[in-house]
């Protein structure tokens, strides 16, 4: 039995090895440029919220964090903020050559965009392709993030509430200490 486990474990040893050598030689797509670019995004984040359809939520403080996970195959994003008891998680990763978010939305719902890559490298932007789960509450449609340096970046999000009225959250970030 011993014997077995070592021989599995010597096996997966060499497939990731195999696999992480094959990966280095190919040409990277487009989608894992952009979660790439997305991935130098992992860390704390600190920044102030403008939300130009509620100015009563304007100058919240809002808290970001970014975690590569999963051998660096997700990337995790968590917001949270003041007067928020809980905060919505969204999920990276590639599919398909293409790189997509599920966005686990405070409304209950889970709506999935696909990213592009700008072509400076800058600023990667996310369209609705479909939600799973009720939209009685509105659902997150649209995202966009850019990376100014290695300490600054922002985000725009754009929730539709129902009947298809856009709502539009900026958040100017820093990087924490």
């Amino acid at each position: 039995m011993r014997y077995l486990r070592r021989m599995v474990s010597v096996v997966a040893l060499i497939s990731l090895a195999a696999l992480g050598h094959a990966q280095s030689g190919e040409q990277k797509t487009d989608a894992q440029k952009s979660f790439d670019a997305m991935k130098t995004l992992a860390g704390n984040w600190e920044g102030k919220v403008t939300v130009n359809e509620h100015p009563e939520m304007n100058n919240m403080a809002g808290h970001i964090s970014f975690r590569v996970t999963s051998m660096g195959n997700a990337l995790v994003h968590e917001m949270s903020g003041e007067g928020k008891p809980d905060h919505p998680v969204t999920m990276f990763y590639l599919d398909g050559g293409r790189l997509l978010l599920t966005h686990y939305c405070d409304a209950g719902n889970r709506p999935r965009m696909s990213g592009t890559l700008s072509p400076d490298g800058k600023k990667v932007e996310f369209e609705f392709v479909d939600v799973a789960g009720g939209t009685q509450y509105g659902h997150m449609h649209h995202a966009v993030f850019t990376i100014i340096d290695t300490n600054h970046h922002t985000e725009d999000w754009t929730y539709m509430e129902p009947g298809d009225k856009p709502v539009h959250a900026h958040m100017e970030l820093e990087r924490a200490k």
